[in-house]
């Protein structure tokens, strides 16, 4: 299933799925049915005569080598092998075919505006869970999360490269012309401005690398957006696909920044407080984290103009997400001014 369109096709997906299906314990006939709401990946809920699970059929194409099965599928087992259950149940994969199967949760997503103190208390949890056992020898196996930097200049280089990659927006429709008037007159000159303070302010410290213990098993792109409010009313968190070894202070810029499902911007500091207790220094993890903020504000409004560039449309299309595009696309401007209006840019 390498980059190919999503389609009703569940008969072929079961048929290349039966071996993985039979490993999670199911045999066949198998019943497919789309879940959808995801922008990257395939996922199917697959009964069998027995309790339902879930199928997901990852994204792959050679322009993204990312192995998305092999970090989701491996910071799942891990977390439950320590004893974390506020995520679905890892229960087979097959490499070769680019699935996975998981425990079906029943349950609902958040809807933008709902998410309480509460939530955020229950996603601190789960960070800290995991990161009781970031010494444990099996988390070394992990790999590096999705765009890891462990430097302040690390961060700072990750996000002028993805300024420089929106330079391939084209400009050849309106909203196009509208996003690259965006990156150009707005976008581009916030982040001069922000990298230009950032790197100020760290100093000589901009290109010293984290310390070992101070890094942290991130479930990256971790937020209410990747989470579902199961029937016994506790959170279960998914999609962990971009998962591994990571700057905490990231995590917790990318935790506010995800503009899907937003966290309350005023529960900053609670969430910050909530995890930090198990670093050695919690005050250099909260000002870390703050001096890092603005960075991953403008780094979001970068992920959000994505929509523009070219391979978005090959993992939309494969997800079975890729229906009115220039709609989505006008949606992520909308959002992206109006960050820029929050950060005065």
């Amino acid at each position: 299933m390498i980059g190919s369109p999503a389609g009703d096709d569940r008969a072929a997906v079961a048929a290349q799925a039966r071996a993985v299906l039979h490993d999670a314990g199911l045999e066949p006939p198998f019943r497919l049915e789309p879940i959808t709401g995801g922008g990257n990946n395939r996922v199917f809920r697959v009964a069998a005569g027995s309790a339902p699970v879930v199928l997901k059929v990852y994204f792959r194409h050679p322009t993204d080598p990312r192995d998305r099965l092999s970090a989701d599928f491996g910071f799942s087992a891990f977390a439950w092998q320590v004893g974390a259950r506020a995520l679905p149940r890892p229960l087979a994969c097959d490499h070769a075919a680019g699935m996975a199967v998981y425990e079906y949760i029943p349950g609902r997503r958040l809807a933008p505006g709902t998410v309480t103190a509460a939530h955020v208390a229950e996603a601190a949890a789960f960070f800290r869970q995991i990161n009781e056992h970031r010494a444990d020898p099996r988390a070394a196996g992990l790999p590096e999360a999705a765009e890891a930097r462990f430097s302040i200049a690390g961060h700072l280089a990750c996000v002028s490269q993805r300024i420089e990659r929106l330079r391939a927006i084209a400009a050849d429709t309106p909203p196009g012309r509208a996003a690259a008037t965006l990156v150009a007159e707005r976008l581009r000159p916030a982040w001069e401005r922000v990298s230009a303070a950032v790197r100020d302010m760290a100093g000589p410290t901009a290109d010293r690398p984290l310390a070992a213990a101070d890094r942290c098993l991130s479930p990256s792109d971790f937020g209410f957006h990747n989470a579902l409010l199961a029937t016994d009313g506790r959170l279960r968190f998914i999609d962990f696909e971009y998962a591994g070894h990571d700057d905490p202070a990231k995590m917790v810029c990318d935790f506010f920044c995800q503009p899907a499902v937003s966290v309350p911007r005023d529960l900053w500091a609670e969430f910050v407080a909530g995890i930090s207790a198990g670093w050695p220094d919690p005050a250099s993890f909260a000002g870390r984290a703050a001096l890092l903020r603005p960075v991953y504000e403008l780094k979001w409004c970068c992920i959000m103009l994505n929509e523009f560039l070219p391979a978005a449309d090959s993992r939309r299309t494969f997800a079975g997400a890729g229906a009115d595009g220039e709609a989505r696309r006008t949606a992520q401007l909308t959002k992206v001014a109006a960050q820029l209006d929050h950060l005065g840019a």
